[in-house]
C-alpha cells in the first residue's frame, strides 16, 4: 500500500507540474528578447578588415538601416565590441531596424583617410545591397564614436566627393563625441599624443582629415553628440562645426552630454533621456522608431 501511495503521489505531482509548465508556456514572454538574425563578416573589400556584421529584426520589410562605424583612436577597435553594439542592437533591432557594424582597415596600415574611404565603400555597399536583407535604403542613419565619429563626420562633410565609391546620400550622421572636428585648431593647441601617432605634423594633411576644412553645401544632416566632462572640450569644436554647417544651408544640431567619452558609446540605446534625444533626430529625419 506504501508503495501505491507514492506512485499515486507521484503521478499527480507530475500532472501538476505538467499543468504549470503549460501555464507558463502559454503566457506571452515579455523578458526574453525578441527574435534576431545575425550575419557576420560580409565582406564589402578585399582586405580581411573590410567586413560588415548585420543584426537583423524578425521577417524585416522595408526596414531602416544605423550604420554603426567603432572608435579606438585609428588603430585598434572591432564591430563585435559589447559597448559598440549591445546596447544599440538590442534597443532598435525589435523595433524594426536593421543595425550594421562595420570594420575598417586601421593604423599603420591605413590612415584615416584611407579609414574614411572603408567606411564610405562599406556605406554605399550597404545602399546597394540592403533590400535584399528586408532593408529602405532610403533610410539610412550613419553613426560613429570617437575616431568612429571623426571618421562619419569627414564623409558627411562632403558625401558627393565619395560618389566614385557609388555612394549615394544618406537620411543624416549621428557623431558620437569627436573631438576632431577642426582638425588644424585642434593640432596647434595642447592635445594627447594619439592625434600625433594618426594624424603628424603636416598642414596640408591635417586639413585633408579635418571634417571643417572639408565641408560643402551637400553636407550630411547632422548631430553631433559631445561629453561636457572631458578636459579637451570637444563641445567647442562641435559648435565651431555646426557653425560652418549653418552656414552653408546645412543642418547641424548639437547635444552636450554630462557623460565620460566612453559612456556617450555605452549608454546610447538604454532607456535614457540620451537616447530619446538621438531617437529624435532620426525620428525627425523619416525614421519611424
Amino acid at each position: 500500500m506504501r508503495y501505491l501511495a507514492i506512485f499515486f503521489l507521484i503521478m499527480v505531482l507530475n500532472a501538476d507540474a505538467g499543468i504549470i509548465r503549460n501555464w507558463i508556456d502559454s503566457r506571452p514572454n515579455v523578458t526574453s528578447p525578441a527574435p534576431m538574425k545575425k550575419l557576420s563578416d560580409i565582406i564589402y573589400g578585399v582586405d580581411k578588415k573590410q567586413k560588415i556584421d548585420l543584426y537583423l529584426p524578425y521577417k524585416p520589410k522595408d526596414a531602416p538601416i544605423i550604420v554603426m562605424v567603432h572608435g579606438g583612436g585609428w588603430h585598434t577597435g572591432d564591430k563585435r565590441s559589447d559597448n559598440v553594439v549591445s546596447n544599440k542592437r538590442d534597443r532598435w533591432v525589435p523595433k524594426g531596424v536593421i543595425f550594421a557594424s562595420i570594420n575598417y582597415r586601421l593604423l599603420p596600415k591605413s590612415g584615416p583617410l584611407e579609414q574614411a574611404d572603408d567606411i564610405a565603400q562599406a556605406l554605399a555597399y550597404i545602399q546597394m545591397h540592403g533590400s535584399e536583407w528586408g532593408g529602405d535604403t532610403s533610410k539610412i542613419i550613419l553613426m560613429g564614436h570617437s575616431a568612429g565619429g571623426h571618421l562619419v563626420s569627414l564623409i558627411s562633410a562632403h558625401p558627393s566627393a565619395y560618389s566614385s565609391r557609388g555612394l549615394k546620400p544618406w537620411l543624416g550622421t549621428v557623431s558620437l563625441d569627436s573631438a576632431v572636428m577642426d582638425l588644424p585648431m585642434l593640432m596647434n593647441t595642447r592635445h594627447y599624443d594619439l592625434y600625433d601617432e594618426a594624424f603628424g605634423t603636416d598642414a596640408a594633411y591635417w586639413e585633408a582629415n579635418s571634417p571643417y576644412h572639408r565641408l560643402q553645401r551637400d553636407v550630411s544632416p547632422m548631430l553631433l553628440v559631445c561629453s561636457t566632462e572631458r578636459p579637451d572640450k570637444p563641445c567647442i569644436q562641435a559648435e565651431h562645426f555646426a557653425k560652418k554647417v549653418k552656414e552653408l544651408g546645412g543642418r547641424a544640431e548639437i547635444t552636450p552630454q554630462p557623460l565620460t567619452h566612453g559612456a556617450i558609446n555605452d549608454e546610447l540605446g538604454k532607456s535614457n533621456g540620451y537616447t530619446d534625444r538621438v531617437e529624435q533626430f532620426m525620428v525627425s529625419l523619416g525614421i519611424k522608431i
